[in-house]
Protein backbone atom coordinates (compact mmCIF):
# COMPACT_ATOMS: atom_id res chain seq x y z
CA UNK A 1 0.00 0.00 0.00
CA UNK A 2 2.79 2.50 1.02
CA UNK A 3 4.52 1.29 -2.58
CA UNK A 4 1.09 2.31 -4.28
CA UNK A 5 0.51 5.25 -2.64
CA UNK A 6 4.22 6.50 -3.64
CA UNK A 7 3.88 5.72 -6.96
CA UNK A 8 0.27 7.77 -7.31
CA UNK A 9 2.15 10.41 -5.83
CA UNK A 10 4.88 10.16 -8.78
CA UNK A 11 2.13 10.03 -11.53
CA UNK A 12 0.38 13.58 -10.14
CA UNK A 13 3.67 15.02 -9.86
CA UNK A 14 4.49 14.50 -13.62
CA UNK A 15 0.85 15.45 -14.18
CA UNK A 16 1.66 18.58 -12.38
CA UNK A 17 4.48 18.63 -14.78
CA UNK A 18 2.16 18.54 -17.59
CA UNK A 19 -0.22 20.79 -16.45
CA UNK A 20 2.47 24.02 -16.96
CA UNK A 21 2.04 23.19 -20.55
CA UNK A 22 -0.64 21.60 -21.78
CA UNK A 23 -4.85 22.23 -21.00
CA UNK A 24 -6.85 19.50 -17.82
CA UNK A 25 -8.45 18.07 -21.03
CA UNK A 26 -5.26 17.16 -22.95
CA UNK A 27 -3.39 16.02 -19.82
CA UNK A 28 -6.38 13.88 -18.94
CA UNK A 29 -6.09 12.13 -22.36
CA UNK A 30 -2.44 11.58 -21.74
CA UNK A 31 -3.20 10.02 -18.25
CA UNK A 32 -5.34 7.54 -19.88
CA UNK A 33 -3.91 6.85 -23.03
CA UNK A 34 -0.53 6.19 -21.32
CA UNK A 35 -1.63 3.74 -18.80
CA UNK A 36 -4.12 1.63 -21.17
CA UNK A 37 -1.68 -0.44 -22.95
CA UNK A 38 -0.26 -1.67 -19.61
CA UNK A 39 -3.21 -2.20 -17.72
CA UNK A 40 -4.60 -4.05 -20.78
CA UNK A 41 -2.06 -6.39 -21.10
CA UNK A 42 -2.31 -6.70 -16.98
CA UNK A 43 -6.05 -7.40 -17.45
CA UNK A 44 -5.83 -9.94 -20.59
CA UNK A 45 -2.88 -11.98 -18.64
CA UNK A 46 -4.58 -12.16 -15.41
CA UNK A 47 -8.23 -12.86 -16.39
CA UNK A 48 -8.79 -13.29 -20.07
CA UNK A 49 -10.68 -11.22 -22.81
CA UNK A 50 -14.05 -11.78 -21.56
CA UNK A 51 -14.45 -10.03 -18.28
CA UNK A 52 -13.89 -7.45 -20.05
CA UNK A 53 -16.84 -7.37 -21.89
CA UNK A 54 -19.44 -8.81 -20.08
CA UNK A 55 -19.99 -5.80 -17.91
CA UNK A 56 -22.87 -3.10 -16.95
CA UNK A 57 -22.35 -0.79 -19.71
CA UNK A 58 -24.54 1.95 -18.54
CA UNK A 59 -22.43 2.82 -15.47
CA UNK A 60 -18.90 2.18 -16.97
CA UNK A 61 -20.39 4.94 -18.96
CA UNK A 62 -21.47 6.49 -15.90
CA UNK A 63 -17.79 6.61 -14.16
CA UNK A 64 -16.28 7.70 -17.89
CA UNK A 65 -18.02 10.80 -17.43
CA UNK A 66 -16.94 11.39 -13.72
CA UNK A 67 -13.12 10.31 -14.55
CA UNK A 68 -13.11 12.81 -17.37
CA UNK A 69 -14.37 15.79 -15.15
CA UNK A 70 -12.25 14.36 -12.34
CA UNK A 71 -9.05 14.14 -13.60
CA UNK A 72 -9.42 17.50 -15.31
CA UNK A 73 -10.46 19.94 -11.92
CA UNK A 74 -7.71 17.61 -10.63
CA UNK A 75 -5.08 18.33 -12.69
CA UNK A 76 -6.67 22.41 -13.39
CA UNK A 77 -5.84 22.63 -9.92
CA UNK A 78 -2.27 20.83 -9.82
CA UNK A 79 -0.84 23.29 -12.51
CA UNK A 80 -2.21 25.59 -9.56
CA UNK A 81 -1.67 24.37 -6.35
CA UNK A 82 1.03 22.83 -4.11
CA UNK A 83 0.43 19.17 -4.21
CA UNK A 84 0.71 18.87 -0.45
CA UNK A 85 -2.26 21.18 -0.50
CA UNK A 86 -4.27 19.11 -3.39
CA UNK A 87 -4.13 16.17 -1.16
CA UNK A 88 -4.96 17.63 1.74
CA UNK A 89 -8.81 18.56 0.25
CA UNK A 90 -8.76 15.79 -1.56
CA UNK A 91 -8.65 13.80 1.43
CA UNK A 92 -12.24 14.38 2.58
CA UNK A 93 -12.69 11.90 -0.39
CA UNK A 94 -13.37 9.23 1.97
CA UNK A 95 -16.20 11.16 4.28
CA UNK A 96 -18.06 11.92 1.41
CA UNK A 97 -18.26 8.12 0.27
CA UNK A 98 -19.43 7.67 3.65
CA UNK A 99 -22.17 10.70 3.51
CA UNK A 100 -22.88 9.22 0.14
CA UNK A 101 -23.69 5.41 0.35
CA UNK A 102 -26.96 6.67 2.83
CA UNK A 103 -28.94 7.60 -0.27
CA UNK A 104 -27.35 5.70 -2.69
CA UNK A 105 -26.51 2.16 -1.10
CA UNK A 106 -28.94 2.46 1.93
CA UNK A 107 -25.84 1.72 4.32
CA UNK A 108 -26.56 3.20 7.78
CA UNK A 109 -24.04 5.86 9.28
CA UNK A 110 -24.84 6.61 13.21
CA UNK A 111 -24.24 10.53 14.93
CA UNK A 112 -21.03 9.93 15.67
CA UNK A 113 -19.98 9.14 12.11
CA UNK A 114 -22.06 12.00 11.02
CA UNK A 115 -20.17 13.96 13.69
CA UNK A 116 -16.23 13.18 11.82
CA UNK A 117 -17.61 14.01 8.56
CA UNK A 118 -19.05 17.03 9.54
CA UNK A 119 -15.21 17.67 11.35
CA UNK A 120 -13.76 16.69 8.64
CA UNK A 121 -15.90 19.35 5.74
CA UNK A 122 -14.62 21.87 8.79
CA UNK A 123 -10.99 20.61 8.05
CA UNK A 124 -11.48 21.06 4.48
CA UNK A 125 -12.93 24.85 5.37
CA UNK A 126 -9.76 25.46 7.05
CA UNK A 127 -7.61 24.48 4.09
CA UNK A 128 -9.45 26.72 1.71
CA UNK A 129 -9.43 29.90 4.38
CA UNK A 130 -11.01 33.20 3.12
CA UNK A 131 -7.83 34.57 1.84
CA UNK A 132 -6.72 35.82 -1.57
CA UNK A 133 -6.53 32.40 -3.30
CA UNK A 134 -8.57 30.74 -0.56
CA UNK A 135 -12.00 29.96 -0.22
CA UNK A 136 -13.09 31.07 -3.58
CA UNK A 137 -10.15 29.92 -5.40
CA UNK A 138 -11.14 28.28 -8.38
CA UNK A 139 -7.83 25.28 -7.91
CA UNK A 140 -9.45 25.01 -4.40
CA UNK A 141 -13.15 24.88 -5.39
CA UNK A 142 -11.55 21.81 -8.48
CA UNK A 143 -9.82 20.07 -6.02
CA UNK A 144 -13.39 19.47 -3.79
CA UNK A 145 -14.95 18.82 -7.32
CA UNK A 146 -12.35 15.97 -7.78
CA UNK A 147 -13.14 14.73 -4.25
CA UNK A 148 -16.67 14.71 -4.92
CA UNK A 149 -16.66 12.82 -8.55
CA UNK A 150 -14.60 10.24 -6.37
CA UNK A 151 -16.97 9.61 -4.32
CA UNK A 152 -19.48 9.57 -6.56
CA UNK A 153 -17.47 7.04 -8.54
CA UNK A 154 -16.33 4.74 -5.60
CA UNK A 155 -20.19 4.89 -5.06
CA UNK A 156 -20.67 3.02 -8.57
CA UNK A 157 -17.42 0.94 -7.91
CA UNK A 158 -19.26 -0.82 -4.77
CA UNK A 159 -22.37 -1.66 -7.16
CA UNK A 160 -20.27 -3.03 -9.93
CA UNK A 161 -18.03 -4.76 -7.77
CA UNK A 162 -21.43 -7.21 -7.55
CA UNK A 163 -21.00 -8.49 -10.87
CA UNK A 164 -17.84 -6.69 -12.84
CA UNK A 165 -13.73 -7.73 -12.22
CA UNK A 166 -11.72 -4.71 -11.14
CA UNK A 167 -9.63 -5.19 -14.60
CA UNK A 168 -12.45 -4.21 -16.06
CA UNK A 169 -13.86 -1.48 -13.80
CA UNK A 170 -9.86 -0.25 -14.93
CA UNK A 171 -9.39 -0.87 -18.35
CA UNK A 172 -13.10 0.92 -19.41
CA UNK A 173 -12.31 3.76 -16.69
CA UNK A 174 -9.34 4.85 -18.95
CA UNK A 175 -10.02 4.17 -21.84
CA UNK A 176 -13.22 6.10 -22.03
CA UNK A 177 -11.30 8.69 -20.33
CA UNK A 178 -9.04 9.08 -23.01
CA UNK A 179 -11.70 8.88 -25.27
CA UNK A 180 -13.88 11.66 -23.96
CA UNK A 181 -11.31 13.66 -22.47
CA UNK A 182 -9.31 13.73 -25.59
CA UNK A 183 -13.02 14.42 -27.42
CA UNK A 184 -12.99 17.45 -25.68
CA UNK A 185 -8.91 18.37 -25.85
CA UNK A 186 -8.83 18.05 -29.58
CA UNK A 187 -9.77 21.50 -30.57
CA UNK A 188 -7.10 22.82 -28.74
CA UNK A 189 -4.98 19.98 -28.61
CA UNK A 190 -0.87 20.89 -28.91
CA UNK A 191 2.03 18.75 -30.00
CA UNK A 192 3.33 17.01 -27.49
CA UNK A 193 6.96 18.38 -26.70
CA UNK A 194 9.77 15.95 -26.97
CA UNK A 195 11.00 16.76 -23.74
CA UNK A 196 7.64 15.60 -22.43
CA UNK A 197 7.66 12.26 -24.25
CA UNK A 198 9.38 10.58 -21.19
CA UNK A 199 7.23 12.42 -18.76
CA UNK A 200 4.37 10.71 -20.07
CA UNK A 201 5.69 7.30 -20.23
CA UNK A 202 6.89 7.77 -16.67
CA UNK A 203 3.43 8.44 -16.25
CA UNK A 204 1.86 5.69 -17.72
CA UNK A 205 4.27 2.96 -16.09
CA UNK A 206 4.05 4.60 -12.54
CA UNK A 207 0.18 4.67 -12.85
CA UNK A 208 -0.04 0.98 -13.99
CA UNK A 209 2.54 -0.41 -11.39
CA UNK A 210 0.45 2.18 -8.25
CA UNK A 211 -3.13 0.39 -9.38
CA UNK A 212 -1.12 -3.52 -9.15
CA UNK A 213 0.28 -2.70 -5.75
CA UNK A 214 -2.45 -1.24 -4.57
CA UNK A 215 -5.53 -4.07 -5.80
CA UNK A 216 -2.69 -6.72 -3.93
CA UNK A 217 -2.56 -5.12 -0.95
CA UNK A 218 -6.24 -5.33 -0.67
CA UNK A 219 -6.34 -8.65 -1.93
CA UNK A 220 -3.69 -9.62 0.48
CA UNK A 221 -4.17 -6.95 3.25
CA UNK A 222 -7.07 -6.54 6.23
CA UNK A 223 -8.54 -2.99 4.51
CA UNK A 224 -8.72 -1.29 7.82
CA UNK A 225 -5.17 -1.52 8.80
CA UNK A 226 -4.20 -1.21 5.33
CA UNK A 227 -6.63 2.37 4.13
CA UNK A 228 -5.13 4.39 6.30
CA UNK A 229 -1.63 3.85 4.88
CA UNK A 230 -3.39 5.59 1.85
CA UNK A 231 -2.72 8.96 4.29
CA UNK A 232 1.05 8.81 3.61
CA UNK A 233 0.81 10.70 -0.06
CA UNK A 234 0.63 13.73 2.32
CA UNK A 235 4.53 13.11 3.22
CA UNK A 236 4.71 12.47 -0.72
CA UNK A 237 3.49 15.70 -1.18
CA UNK A 238 5.41 17.60 0.92
CA UNK A 239 8.02 15.85 -0.35
CA UNK A 240 7.84 16.25 -3.98
CA UNK A 241 6.70 19.82 -3.38
CA UNK A 242 10.09 20.83 -1.88
CA UNK A 243 12.18 18.75 -4.27
CA UNK A 244 10.71 19.84 -7.49
CA UNK A 245 9.25 23.11 -6.60
CA UNK A 246 11.47 24.28 -3.64
CA UNK A 247 8.02 25.51 -1.74
CA UNK A 248 6.30 24.06 1.95
CA UNK A 249 2.93 24.05 3.12
CA UNK A 250 2.08 26.60 5.35
CA UNK A 251 0.74 25.68 9.27
CA UNK A 252 -2.86 26.76 7.87
CA UNK A 253 -2.52 23.76 5.50
CA UNK A 254 -1.29 21.69 8.00
CA UNK A 255 -3.62 22.40 10.49
CA UNK A 256 -6.10 21.60 7.91
CA UNK A 257 -4.85 18.07 6.67
CA UNK A 258 -4.76 17.25 10.27
CA UNK A 259 -8.16 17.85 11.23
CA UNK A 260 -9.20 15.58 7.97
CA UNK A 261 -7.00 12.78 8.41
CA UNK A 262 -8.10 12.56 12.00
CA UNK A 263 -11.51 12.64 11.05
CA UNK A 264 -10.90 9.87 8.12
CA UNK A 265 -8.99 7.73 10.45
CA UNK A 266 -11.45 7.75 13.33
CA UNK A 267 -13.97 7.03 10.53
CA UNK A 268 -12.45 3.64 9.58
CA UNK A 269 -12.00 3.21 13.13
CA UNK A 270 -15.96 2.63 13.52
CA UNK A 271 -16.23 1.33 10.31
CA UNK A 272 -13.47 -1.43 11.47
CA UNK A 273 -15.04 -5.35 9.63
CA UNK A 274 -17.02 -3.57 7.09
CA UNK A 275 -16.03 -4.17 3.40
CA UNK A 276 -13.56 -1.53 1.98
CA UNK A 277 -13.83 -0.18 -1.16
CA UNK A 278 -10.90 -0.58 -3.13
CA UNK A 279 -9.27 1.92 -4.41
CA UNK A 280 -9.08 3.04 -7.65
CA UNK A 281 -6.76 5.75 -8.74
CA UNK A 282 -8.04 7.63 -11.58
Amino acid sequence: MLAAVGLFALMDAGLKLLSAHYLPFQVATLRGVASLPLVLVWALFTQGWRPLLRVRWPLHLLRGVLGVGMMASFVYALKRLPLSTAYSIFFVAPLLIAALSVPFLGEKVGPRRWAAIAVGLLGVLVVLRPTGAGMMSLAGLAVLLAAVGYAVSAITVRVLARTDSNQAMVVWLLALMALGAGSLAWPGWQPLQAEHTWIVAGIGVVGTLGQYAITEAFRHGEASLIAPLEYSALVWGVALDLALWGVLPDGVTWLGAAIIIGSGLYLLHREKGKPHLEAEHP
